[in-house]
């Protein structure tokens, strides 16, 4: 996973292997038992997402985004 962050996605390169890599580490953690997944980093969404599994998905950039917009809109 780190290498695929590193040395693909952090510089622009999305490929169909490193998605396929994904996907099967996804489906080993569903089969363990896992009843979510998070991604914890902002480069993985370019390549997975809820779509790829049947498990709740957890993308942190867009939770934590939408908890900033909400904070900066309120009365607070």
């Amino acid at each position: 996973m780190h290498r695929i962050i590193y040395e693909e996605l952090c510089l622009g390169e999305i490929s169909d292997a490193s998605r396929e890599e994904y996907r099967r580490i996804m489906g080993e953690l569903e089969q363990q038992g896992a009843e979510g997944i998070i991604l914890g980093c902002t480069e993985i969404t370019l390549l997975v997402g809820q779509q790829d599994a049947s498990v709740p998905v957890f993308d942190t950039t867009a939770i934590h985004a939408l908890a900033a917009a909400e904070f900066a809109l309120s009365d607070q």
